[in-house]
């Protein structure tokens, strides 16, 4: 087998489907003692993900605590709340490809501890904020810490492990991954009811010390040994350009109107700054990323199929939000612990995906895994105030399992589409795809569940005041709290606000179904399939080891 680094800038490498008769696997490329550390160090990475994808969707339980005023809250208004999650959101997905590309270069370890470092730092800032303004700022500023720290725990993963360990150990970072968004609002949910709302941040402050500890004493440093000429006006380019898009795209789904000027001109703005980005790295000599990967089938099809599945996921999420507490009347810690199934299921699955994909291929398990998470979400289309909540739980553990199924399979496909010492970059575009779908879903499918829910209302709110209705027109929980507004007048507009909304997630939930049918098309066309056994009988995850460039790893 050829095992020679790819040139820096070249082709992505091509992992073949054998290896010539007589040729051993090879011997490890990771030094014997990290070798030994290996899952440790991987308990460690997990750890420093946690607390940043926790972050992602804790706020959100607290926000009605955070709007009350002070003691109990700072007072802060509907659109300082928004900005208090988007803050995070817009700074991590901004700043992450370049994130990764620093680690690549100044070492993963180093930018892992000055990302956790800065994080916890801005959690506890954000703890005992005194206004709305500053809660914004220091959330920001948290997004920040948490950009470095997020593809740093992936390229690490990379270089710790030898090649056919590394799909179990990638399921385990998926796994993880999962789990940390469903258990969010539970844990938001129990802080609330015995402390105060900072207490959702200063718990991180803890984990973040322990981590530290941790990375330093037990994780090892890799860098790119070659890492060529920096490209300020590739990094920067980028950084504008995914600022710019995301940007859009909250705003789109904070109007629930993708036609306003506030939200077309920066995803415009942003789409054409990308394309100056790609255009610059395709003519530069020393781009800050090839876009020669985007011509290798696999590696484009795995990060369309990221950002597609996360797009039908979250957006079906933000929906099934308001579906299990606006008309089935949970509690939001209620609501958290009734997603717990997603959680399960991908502690579960992930691990062990890699199995299924050894005896079926990446293909066939990543299309059958989409069309299950497909139909899993066309199934909320039969969802009324009736459903039993076993069969919702039911829909959730067959989605969380269709979703463990894709995730790890796409995410191999990405980072061993790329050399060792290009993980960084490889984690970076991993994650970017992942957060600028998922935001584009909520954005996407929350504009049309708002349209057609108020489609669905109108007919019904001459009893509010003709000043009131547009307002209380614009969500279900907007039309509940006018008719709670109204006292007895407004009984009568509970049970239309149900049905405008259940027919709106109707619609809603089987358009995210077509997306993630899309993607399984997007796999099953460029996906590969399953690889040949290797003639002298090794398995077959052995036998199609290579491809990774030697690089240093060591204390």
């Amino acid at each position: 087998m050829d095992r020679s680094p790819p040139p820096p800038h070249g082709p992505p490498h091509r992992v073949p489907e054998a290896p010539s008769e007589g040729v051993p696997p090879g011997g490890p490329e990771v030094p014997p003692e990290v070798h030994r550390r290996r899952w440790v160090i991987l308990a460690v990475l997990m750890l420093s993900l946690l607390f940043v994808v926790l972050d992602n969707s804790v706020l959100n339980v607290a926000v009605k605590t955070v709007a009350s005023p002070p003691p109990v809250g700072i007072g802060a208004t509907q659109s300082q709340l928004e900005w208090a999650i988007n803050a995070y959101a817009l700074v991590f997905a901004g700043l992450l490809f370049t994130a990764g590309l620093l680690g690549d270069r100044i070492g993963r370890r180093r930018t892992l501890l000055f990302g956790t470092l800065v994080f916890g730092i801005a959690s506890a800032l954000a703890a005992f904020a005194d206004s709305p303004v500053e809660l914004v700022a220091y959330r920001a500023v948290m997004g920040f810490g948490a950009a470095f720290v997020m593809p740093a725990t992936l390229a690490i993963l990379m270089n710790v492990f030898e090649r056919d360990e590394q799909p179990r150990a990638i399921g385990v970072w998926v796994g993880a991954v999962g789990v940390a968004i469903a258990v969010g609002p539970v844990l938001g949910g129990l802080l609330l009811e015995h402390f105060w709302w900072g207490s959702i941040f200063l718990v991180n402050v803890p984990v973040v010390a322990v981590s530290l500890a941790a990375v330093a004493l037990l994780v090892p440093e890799s860098r790119d040994p070659a890492p060529g000429a920096i490209d300020p006006v590739g990094v920067a380019l980028s950084i504008v350009g995914l600022v710019l898009l995301v940007f859009g795209i909250i705003r789109g789904g904070e109007l629930a109107d993708l036609t306003d000027p506030t939200v077309l001109l920066p995803v415009v703005g942003g789409a054409l700054v990308l394309a100056g980005f790609v255009v610059h790295e395709r003519r530069t000599p020393h781009p800050a990323l090839d876009m020669a990967y985007f011509r290798e089938p696999a590696f484009s099809a795995a990060v369309g199929g990221i950002a597609l599945v996360f797009f039908a996921l979250m957006g079906v999420t933000f929906v099934s939000v308001f579906y299990l507490q606006s008309v089935r009347g949970f509690s939001p810690l209620q609501a958290g612990l009734l997603l717990l199934p997603l959680a399960v299921t991908q502690l579960l699955f992930a691990p062990r995906s890699r199995l299924v994909v050894r005896r079926f291929g990446a293909r066939a398990v990543c299309a059958a895994g989409l069309l299950v998470v497909a139909a899993c979400l066309a199934a909320f289309a039969g969802f009324d105030t009736g459903t039993p909540v076993w069969v919702v739980e039911l829909v959730l553990f067959a989605q969380g399992a269709g979703m463990a199924h894709v995730m790890p399979p796409v995410t191999v496909a990405v980072m061993q589409s790329l050399p060792r010492e290009k993980a960084g970059t490889g984690s970076a575009v991993n994650n970017t795809f992942r957060q600028v779908g998922g935001a584009l879903g909520v954005a996407v499918l929350g504009s049309l569940l708002s349209a057609v829910y108020r489609g669905g209302i109108e007919g019904h709110l001459d009893a509010v005041p003709p000043g009131a209705r547009a307002a209380a027109g614009e969500s279900v929980e907007a039309t509940l709290a006018a008719a709670r507004h109204l006292g007895p007048a407004g009984e009568a507009l509970v049970a239309p606000a149900h049905a405008a909304f259940l027919s709106a997630m109707h619609v809603t939930a089987l358009c995210a179904a077509a997306v993630a049918a899309v993607g399984a098309a997007v796999v099953a066309a460029f996906l590969p399939g399953r690889r040949r056994p290797a003639r002298d009988g090794g398995d077959p995850e052995r036998a199609a080891e290579g491809g990774g460039a030697r690089e240093s790893v060591g204390r």
